[in-house]
């Protein structure tokens, strides 16, 4: 939907299993239907980030196939004004762990999916909207063992990614621009290692001067929580760093203070499709990581009972709108930044998307209602945020 100061806020389609343009059209005439007769009065259009994995992307280019999505649109008050580019493959129903990586920036298959993504989107956007983003991944996944050499090939893809970008731009018309996505274990995954990556690439001689334009970051709330990190902090920095927002992922991750309830109470969002990284800060500050949750669980098995101490985060999408039972907690309390940022900077964070994939996986007391009256309790939840800090009418 429309906000003042030219914004655009709506949710992520990931939610939805749809990797095929059949099943997407399904996922349309459904759960976004659904979602959108419950949240949006007709005369403030339906705003969507859809998400499009490489086969839907390469069905929408058979003859007709965009016709029938823009008409779809017409027809129901919707619009695109961003795609999730992260996932490329299924992200649903069976195990994506780190799989979600597949391909990374170091290949041509992602810059092409990445490229194809871009053509679509400036052919979505309507005639009234300027600006288009897309999110993707922060270059690779730290797990996979890649040396210094891998992110040279990454500059070098998105060099290419950036000129392909550029003449999308002046063909179409439109502004559009790509955002990378810090994760934990990203390639990048907190404030300083992004600004020390764009750093790098903006320096390269092989870099374009488009770059900086077309190329900048998306911040998801719930992964900068599970950094420890202040949110505001982070597009602070970013910006006085002249990296361009691309667009603002509205989530919440869950924290504990791990002690035995709250790690048995851990244990049933322990799930095999998603990866789950977690953090732990102990009293002095110091960070540890692990890989996935099992791995933080067998570890903490292996500590005594009093030395659990601190705090972990975990990197779990949980409801905008509902709390976990106690002893777990959320991170809500870092979109509070985001919000007082957003109120300080209208110029800035033109693209704000709810997502909150995990729906399908979260315990069954988070999931008591169909996933469309889940969307919609996040939408009434996120609106009266932006409402109180007049960023919503």
């Amino acid at each position: 939907m429309r906000l003042p100061h030219g914004r655009h806020f709506g949710y992520c389609t990931n939610v939805h299993p749809a990797s095929s343009w059949p099943e997407l059209r399904r996922v349309l005439d459904g759960p976004v239907r659904a979602v959108r007769q419950r949240v949006a009065a007709r005369e403030n259009p339906f705003g969507l980030g859809l998400w499009l994995s490489c086969e839907t992307a390469e069905s929408l280019g058979e003859p007709g196939a965009l016709e029938e999505l823009k008409s779809w649109l017409r027809a129901n008050g919707s619009y695109v004004f961003t795609l999730n580019g992260f996932p490329h493959g299924k992200f649903h129903g069976e195990a994506v762990k780190e799989n979600i990586y597949r391909p990374d920036w170091t290949t041509r298959a992602r810059l092409d999916y990445t490229v194809r993504l871009f053509e679509l989107l400036a052919g979505l956007l309507p005639a009234d909207v300027v600006c288009g983003s897309i999110s993707t991944l922060p270059g690779s996944f730290k797990g996979f063992g890649l040396d210094d050499s891998a992110e040279a090939l990454i500059f070098r893809n998105l060099a290419e990614c950036a000129v392909q970008i550029d003449r999308r731009r002046d063909r179409h018309g439109r502004d559009l621009v790509l955002g990378l996505e810090p994760e934990p274990l990203g390639w990048f995954e907190n404030t300083a290692e992004t600004l020390d990556f764009f750093k790098k690439f903006f320096a390269r001689p092989d870099t374009p001067r488009c770059a900086r334009e077309v190329i900048g970051v998306t911040c998801d709330a719930c992964h900068l929580a599970v950094e420890f990190e202040d949110a505001a902090d982070a597009l602070a920095a970013w910006h006085d760093a002249g990296i361009r927002l691309a667009k603002i992922h509205f989530s919440s991750a869950l924290r504990l203070r791990p002690g035995a309830a709250a790690l048995a109470a851990l244990r049933h969002f322990d799930e095999p499709v998603y990866l789950h990284q977690v953090i732990a800060r102990d009293a002095s500050g110091h960070l540890r990581r692990w890989h996935d949750l099992p791995e933080a669980l067998a570890a903490a098995e292996n500590l005594p009972p009093l030395a659990h101490g601190g705090e972990w985060r975990v990197h779990f999408h949980v409801p905008l709108h509902a709390a976990p039972a106690p002893p777990l907690l959320d991170t809500r309390e870092n979109l509070a930044g985001i919000f007082d940022f957003l109120a300080r900077h209208p110029a800035l964070g033109p693209h704000l998307e709810m997502e909150t994939y995990t729906w399908a996986v979260l315990p069954e007391p988070l999931r008591a209602t169909a996933v469309e009256e889940q969307i919609a309790a996040e939408y009434a939840w996120t609106l009266a945020q932006l409402r109180q800090r007049g960023l919503s009418a």
